[in-house]
């Protein structure tokens, strides 16, 4: 049974643009890896927005954030932004 419904979560930003979608989460709401996900991703500052991507969980709960959709919340060329946190919308595609 796939997630119906929009979810909210912190993460913190793993290396290689990861996060990771928390264990209890994906048991609750019976979280296939299968499933496109619409992600949305703020980072937790004053002047962010708010970016959306469409992806897929892998079997270890993790998602890949795209390095465009990185470059648009920091607005660098190379972000650092490993180890920073942030508000995490998932809801079905």
């Amino acid at each position: 049974m796939p997630l119906t419904q929009r979810i909210y979560f912190n993460a913190v930003l793993q290396k290689n643009n990861r996060i990771a979608v928390p264990k209890l989460m994906r048991w609750q709401f019976k979280m296939e890896a299968d499933q496109t996900l619409r992600v949305g991703i703020m980072l937790q500052t004053p002047f962010s927005g708010k970016q959306y991507f469409y992806a897929k969980m892998s079997k270890d709960g993790r998602i890949l954030i795209p390095l465009l959709t990185l470059m648009l919340i920091s607005r660098d060329e190379k972000p650092a932004l490993a180890g920073n946190i942030f508000e995490i919308t998932l809801e079905p595609a």
